[in-house]
């Protein structure tokens, strides 16, 4: 990989990461179903209208729009919100992974690596610790919802997969524009429009500042970059980068917001990543050869998501 082009992974990889203290600081200003559609209704709003259609089946971008917009964002900041803390929501989050082979294997039939079975059960022995330990501030739950917000990702990804958008940036604009209606909607419903008034009406620097990193820098700039890195570099080069998401969620949570990590949950992210590590990381023979059809490629499954 090019110096220049390393620096804008890396780049990527902060953006992303700090996004979860940036989720934190929001939710103190909005209720979180309101703070993630006006978060999508910005990453889609002006871009819209300068990108054009999006290049692939709309029913696959109705199907992400709701499994990755509504469902899984939707659900994310209401762990949050209920006490969910972002370096172990950035953690937690990463089941994903698990998700999108497990979903793979069931819905595509393909073929999962030995590597990744045993991924899987890494990372699940981390996911068991997290659960069982007591030091948590996190409702148990919250954090139930943290790993159904990252099923929800799974299935997006297996759609994703379906629809192979040529375009992430695009893609990704139109996705958003598909979540801002239904989230509205769920939040005047179970938040009340009152609230979402005082909200709106309340706003304060800190929640426009949110709001524009996560639309602009997370989403816009984010997907951008990550989208011609894929376009450049073979995706097992890289997807592993996204491993150092909950690395930086984890650090930029200690050091901005004061979140302690103990022993039992550093040995569990690092049971996670490694997880995580064995599903999308090929060994450098296997990646430079052409994939068997039945084998699952997680790096493509997953990697073209929203952060």
């Amino acid at each position: 990989m090019k110096p220049r082009d390393l620096l804008l992974a890396l780049a990527v990889v902060i953006a992303w990461g700090v996004n979860f203290v940036v989720i934190e600081v929001g939710l103190e200003d909005f209720p979180p179903l309101l703070f993630s559609a006006l978060r999508f209704f910005l990453a889609a709003v002006p871009a819209i209208f300068f990108l054009g259609r999006p290049r692939v089946a709309w029913r696959y971008v109705i199907g992400v729009g709701l499994a990755l917009g509504v469902a899984k964002f939707g659900l994310l900041f209401l762990a949050m919100d209920r006490g969910v803390p972002a370096g172990l929501a950035s953690l937690v989050l990463q089941c994903q992974v698990i998700f999108t082979v497990l979903f793979a294997i069931t819905v595509l039939r393909e073929r999962p690596r030995p590597a990744q079975i045993a991924g899987i059960a890494i990372a699940c022995g981390g996911m068991l610790l997290i659960m069982l330990d007591r030091g948590l501030s996190a409702p148990l739950g919250a954090l139930a919802l943290v790993i159904l917000a990252g099923a929800c990702w799974g299935v997006s990804n297996t759609i994703t997969r379906y629809a192979k958008p040529p375009d992430t940036l695009r893609f990704m604009v139109w996705v958003s524009a598909v979540a801002v209606v239904p989230l509205t909607l769920l939040s005047l419903l179970t938040e009340g429009p009152r609230a979402d008034l005082d909200a709106i009406w309340g706003i304060e620097l800190t929640g426009v500042g949110a709001l524009a990193y996560l639309a602009v820098v997370a989403t816009l700039f984010g997907f951008g970059v990550w989208g011609y890195l894929l376009r450049q570099y073979d995706a097992s080069t890289v997807a592993p980068f996204s491993l150092l998401v909950p690395v930086v969620g984890m650090a930029a949570a200690w050091a901005l917001r004061g979140e302690a990590v103990g022993g039992q949950q550093a040995i569990a992210a690092v049971l996670i990543i490694g997880g995580m590590a064995c599903t999308v990381i090929r060994r450098s023979g296997a990646a430079s050869a052409t994939p068997e059809p039945a084998t699952i490629r997680t790096p493509e499954l997953h990697q073209r998501s929203i952060r």
